[in-house]
């Protein structure tokens, strides 16, 4: 979709303005006390026509930094490990991503709607060049530096990316199928040296101008694309305006992370995925510093010793990290500066809720969305939790409990999770699965939107997840989700993880499988008694229709490169066995 790049006429200017001051005067006050209802009372967000986060957010948290009406905290704090940091104020943020708007509109000839590929590690660059393509209208297509050649490939095939801006890491990748790209037209290298082939983001952002005027972009203007995890199938492209994330981000910042302009967030998640966006969106709408460590891989003493040495006062990181995370907190380790925890991706065992409460006095703060939605359902900062649920609705979604006829079912009984989309659609929702208008109109039955998750609401409206569609186990009538399974198993000492499918069976039709990792001090255990006690120990922890009657013990399981385990790869070897 092509941008507007007249000037705006005076009456969206002013709306434009109204709202940019509003995100900025709305996110400083301290939350002290929280009601759900009055939240959802209260939740009215303005969509103007024309809206950009650069313009409207980014550079009205300078005028108030100017003003001194903003607390002293940077809005980007990067440190590598090793005594290194990077600091910038939002007027230096600003002034940085102009320079790197002309690098992309002059060097790179990149013009509005155009599409790039993003390969970059947890670098400043990375921030800074989302910043920049919202200055330009240009789409940005993170991605994770684990890709694969034959990732990039499909990537770069299926978007017709006209670039791709990469660090020295994965250059050598992206030459090995430039050959298959025709839409590539250039290559940005984000480094110290210098590369055949490719442009120097050092030496152009060095000398680019500072002068640079955003370009004017409607609200349902397309911002970005995330390519989905491939949990169920090939990654889609997933598009989002810059409304959806620019705006419908408030939600998770405001009320989820309970972010104010004092606040530190920390978010470890890999810049390749939907949930790095929300530490550009969801921590800046509120004016909040996003700090960023380098980590190129998830360390829990690292974790520990960054959590310790700075003021950090939200954490957000992906459960997988929680339970790595309460098996190694070293004694001494003070956290004085953090207050709230969240975690998101994929749910959470109560077990390591429970565990990381008890080693640090905090709870965890779970929350539901996916790359085509912003926040779902969470559990918001002063409301109860029950552990295990994903909390209550956003109040940004009508979020309901469907059958397969698109009929809203009652309290208690299982379904998929859908978002009401009839008649009128949520601009917080993802617009398209660009170039994919099949797929895109696969996602609606009847007035909802399906997540393709399964799940129930409880009587005092708490979702809880029972698994995506097709990881739904039917055993002799029962319906058995895997992940009250794989909790269960994970409240065993001798289990680091595990991953419950269903097995072909003669008489049952399906049973439970459960591929479990032992722990180093179980490892060498007697298969046969190991898998007994296992089983004995989930009939107690659960209905006992739910243990595994097959059980195979592996070294580690198999998941995406965003961590998530790929339950259907699993499922589908085991049927092909039979």
């Amino acid at each position: 979709m092509r941008c507007l790049l007249k000037a705006l006429n005076v009456v969206s200017l002013h709306a434009s303005l109204r709202r940019s001051r509003q995100l900025c005067s709305q996110s400083s006050p301290a939350q002290t006390s929280f009601s759900y209802e009055l939240m959802k009372q209260q939740y009215r967000p303005e969509v103007p026509e024309y809206f950009n986060f650069a313009s409207n957010v980014l550079d009205r948290w300078t005028e108030v930094e100017k003003e001194g009406k903003k607390p002293k905290t940077p809005a980007l704090w990067w440190v590598d490990g090793d005594g290194e940091e990077v600091k910038w104020s939002f007027e230096e943020l600003g002034v940085l991503s102009r320079k790197a708007a002309n690098v992309l509109s002059g060097a790179c000839s990149l013009q509005c709607g155009d599409r790039v590929l993003l390969l970059l590690p947890r670098i400043p660059e990375w921030w800074l060049l989302n910043v920049a393509c919202m200055r330009t209208g240009t789409i940005p297509i993170p991605g994770t530096q684990q890709l694969t050649a034959k990732d990039i490939l499909y990537r770069l095939q299926k978007s017709k990316a006209k670039g791709v801006i990469t660090d020295d890491s994965v250059a050598s990748t992206v030459e090995s199928v430039e050959a298959e790209c025709q839409s590539l037209k250039f290559k940005l290298l984000v480094s110290e040296g210098h590369r055949e082939g490719w442009l120097s983001f050092k030496d152009l952002l060095k000398n680019a101008s500072s002068d640079h005027r955003c370009v004017t972009t409607k609200s349902q203007h397309p911002m970005a694309i995330y390519f989905t995890s491939g949990t169920t199938g090939a990654p889609k492209m997933t598009e989002h305006s810059h409304c959806s994330y620019g705006i419908g981000l408030t939600v998770s910042g405001r009320y989820w992370l309970n972010l104010t302009s004092s606040d530190i967030y920390w978010n470890t998640s890999d810049t390749g995925w939907a949930k790095a966006a929300w530490s550009i969106f969801s921590a800046w709408i509120q004016g909040a510093c996003v700090f960023v460590h380098k980590m190129p891989q998830f360390s829990p003493p690292a974790v520990f010793e960054t959590l310790s040495r700075y003021p950090i006062t939200v954490f957000c990181s992906a459960p997988t990290a929680y339970r790595m995370l309460v098996q190694h907190q070293p004694a001494s380790c003070t956290l004085s500066s953090l207050r709230h925890c969240v975690s998101a991706g994929e749910p959470i065992n109560p077990e390591v809720m429970a565990a990381w409460k008890a080693q640090t006095g905090l709870n965890i703060h779970e929350c539901y969305g996916q790359t085509e939605t912003v926040l779902v359902c969470g559990n918001f900062k002063g409301m109860e939790i029950k552990p295990g649920s994903m909390g209550k609705p956003s109040p940004g979604y009508d979020v309901q409990i469907i059958d397969e006829n698109g009929n809203i079912l009652p309290p208690g009984k299982e379904g998929e999770i859908a978002i009401k989309v009839k008649p009128t659609r949520p601009l917080f929702l993802f617009t398209c699965y660009a170039d994919d208008p099949e797929k895109t109109k696969a996602t609606v039955r009847g007035d909802f939107y399906v997540t393709g998750d399964r799940g129930l609401r409880d009587e005092d409206g708490y979702f809880w997840f029972v698994g995506r569609a097709d990881d739904v186990i039917n055993s002799a009538g029962y319906r058995i989700g895997p992940f009250e399974v794989e909790s269960a198993l994970l409240e065993h000492p001798a289990v680091v993880e595990s991953a419950v499918v269903s097995s072909p069976d003669p008489i049952r039709g399906e049973v439970v499988k459960a591929f479990v990792v032992l722990t180093p001090n179980y490892a060498s255990h007697d298969p046969e008694k190991m898998m007994k006690e296992l089983q004995d120990h989930v009939k107690k922890a659960t209905a006992p229709y739910k243990y595994p009657r097959k059980m195979e013990f592996v070294r580690e399981l198999p998941k995406t490169v965003s961590g998530k385990i790929r339950r259907n790869e699993l499922r589908q070897k085991e049927w092909r066995r039979y």
